[in-house]
């Protein structure tokens, strides 16, 4: 338990021996009665027991406190140490006995408490684990998240809210507590008790934009797309300074094609320094989604990635670079594939495709040159070798091209498509070389293969 801390010797002879009784005794005088003799058999009994469950001899350890318990029944921590003992030697029943005899006599006692309550858990008896976590509650409040906590996992869910409802009153919301409280209306599906509690909320306390953004998001797993819209606008209009209000009210702009208003939320998010790289990549993804069906906002995309500051990672660039793929846009798309090239420099999609734009370029010779260097880094990739050989062909270097593609060919499994390119790109060679028998072979390979399939 986590508010409990284990207490030394010192404080069990505290405990055992109240100080009150030194003053009484003259240690120099002989005692007239065996009392004196009863107190040394019991302090020796007692420390034999912490002996004994020091070096885990808990049945030895249980002898003992028994044997003290005989001489003097009256001490609480005897059946504590005692119950304990029995824990460890799985004799749960005498375990249950011991520890309650022991709350019993000293019933606001944290550890005796949670000690027990820890032994019903064990044995899995959810009832009497409630009953004793609301004594220890009943002393220590601090248990109360606990208590939230067996709430929720017997599904009492009512209880469990309530609790919630005050522990927010008492000690003010903690995102700890909400988790629990979305957990229970995950569980239940009541969505609209979750909406009324963030409406209470907000209208609590209107200045708090975590409110509000946690009613957005809300109403929007609702669909409630106009009362999360309405919200938003109401975040603004309270907090006018607010970055994070404008990560909801972008979507509702774009949705709504006030496209000016989408622009201006979009770039105060992207630069923002409040708002995480995820989710500015997700705007842009949303603004690229955009633009393809708005091309006049084209030069605004581009203007978003020089503002994107930490968002400019590999993902962006790629989602622009495809952005223009679509366009037909080979020159832009080589561009945003490069920039995420340096900043993915591993990234063998990305450079495949910077390799194949240069041959939709005509741009052989650069391509010839960054084949080479892949080839050092992936020396069994063959859709390098295949590229290479196309650059080789168009720049009319038949011989180099064969080597290339026959080395590649090696490479190849179970992909047909890939093999018949290859083929067709070694009877371009074997033509350029006015080897027609070869070109032939290598073309009627081809066709058979492209039948087969």
């Amino acid at each position: 338990m986590k508010h409990r801390i284990y207490i030394v010797f010192i404080l069990l002879g505290i405990l055992l021996f109240p100080q009150h009784q030194y003053g009484q005794v003259d240690f120099n005088q002989k005692p007239n009665d065996d009392l004196g003799d009863v107190d040394d058999q019991f302090q020796e009994l007692f420390f034999e027991a912490l002996k004994q469950k020091g070096i885990e001899n808990y049945d030895r350890s249980a002898e003992a406190l028994l044997k003290c318990i005989e001489l003097d029944n009256s001490q609480s921590v005897l059946y504590f140490e005692l119950g304990k003992n029995y824990i460890q030697l799985k004799n749960f029943g005498a375990a249950e006995d011991a520890l309650k005899t022991a709350v019993n006599k000293q019933a606001d006692n944290e550890w005796y408490l949670g000690t027990l309550y820890d032994l019903y858990v064990q044995q899995n008896d959810q009832d009497k684990a409630i009953k004793t976590l609301k004594e220890l509650v009943s002393y220590y409040p601090a248990y109360k998240e606990e208590l939230v906590g067996l709430y929720i996992s017997t599904k009492k869910y009512n209880d469990a809210l309530k609790l919630l409802d005050e522990l927010d009153v008492e000690l003010g919301i903690s995102g700890t507590r909400d988790y629990m409280r979305n957990q229970i209306y995950a569980a239940t599906g009541r969505k609209k008790d979750q909406i009324k509690n963030l409406e209470k909320r907000v209208d609590n306390n209107p200045d708090n934009e975590a409110n509000y953004l946690a009613l957005i998001y809300r109403y929007s797993e609702n669909n409630e797309n106009e009362k999360a819209f309405e919200t938003a606008k109401e975040l603004l209009k309270t907090n006018p300074d607010s970055q994070l209000a404008h990560l909801a009210l972008y979507k509702f702009y774009l949705e709504k094609n006030e496209a000016e208003k989408a622009i201006e939320s979009m770039k105060i998010v992207i630069q923002s320094s409040q708002i995480k790289p995820e989710a500015k990549l997700k705007v842009l993804s949303d603004f690229i989604g955009f633009v393809g069906k708005n091309p006049q906002y084209e030069s605004v995309l581009v203007e978003a990635t020089t503002l994107a500051g930490d968002t400019k990672n590999a993902k962006s660039f790629i989602e622009i670079a495809q952005y223009y793929l679509t366009k037909g846009d080979s020159n832009k798309a080589l561009e945003f594939y490069e920039q995420a090239l340096a900043l993915e420099s591993d990234n063998f999609g990305v450079l495949r495709n910077i390799l194949l734009l240069h041959i939709d370029l005509m741009q052989y010779e650069v391509a010839v040159t960054k084949c080479k260097s892949t080839l050092e880094k992936y020396p069994s990739m063959p859709i390098v070798y295949l590229i290479n050989g196309v650059a080789l062909n168009k720049l009319k270097r038949a011989n180099e091209a064969l080597s290339v593609l026959e080395t590649g060919l090696d490479f190849i499994i179970d992909d047909s498509k890939m093999e018949i390119d290859f083929y067709n790109q070694m009877s371009i060679a074997y033509t350029l070389l006015n080897n027609e028998s070869k070109a032939k072979a290598f073309s009627d390979k081809a066709k058979q293969l492209e039948t087969s399939n």
